[in-house]
């Protein structure tokens, strides 16, 4: 996953790193309403931006009040779960894996059960803010906080 186009969203975990501040570097949460909670700042809204954007928000305000030219850095420590319900084994929550496909989805959540359409399968995923589902192959990229469903095959 590259954080340079990663949007931040609930179930994230942000490290961030104030250089020079130890009390202030640490790793934050995003929580469901889209906000980290830090030191001396308080929330800070984060759902929807990059980590690049993050870094400057915190940077200028920390900047405008508390810490003359703060240096700041931001990455994701953790990223928000994916979910996969339907025709698997063991449906539920699991952690993300960068680079992972709907097929290594359904390896993580111990495979297919003797129901399961193995070649199609319903994903709902944010589109631009917008929550989409559409049919895709075993072979699709999975994101972070996607939703994928394995259908039921019928003989």
């Amino acid at each position: 996953m590259q954080n340079a186009t990663y949007t931040l969203d609930a179930g994230d975990q942000v490290r961030v790193v104030v250089f020079g501040q130890e009390n202030l570097s640490n790793v934050y949460a995003v929580d469901t309403s889209g906000y980290i909670s830090m030191p001396l700042i308080g929330q800070v809204h984060a759902r929807g931006l990059t980590t690049r954007q993050l870094s400057s928000v915190i940077t200028q305000r920390l900047g405008s009040r508390y810490i003359k030219n703060p240096k700041v850095s931001a990455e994701v420590q953790t990223y928000r779960p994916f979910f996969i319900l339907g025709e698997v084994r063991t449906p539920g929550q699991y952690a993300y894996v960068n680079g992972m496909t709907v097929e290594t989805a359904v390896a993580i959540a111990q495979g297919y059960t003797e129901r399961a359409n193995e070649r199609k399968f319903r994903l709902s995923r944010k589109f631009g803010g917008v929550q989409s589902t559409v049919m895709v192959p075993p072979d699709y990229p999975v994101k972070p906080g996607d939703t994928i469903y394995v259908l039921e095959r019928f003989f």
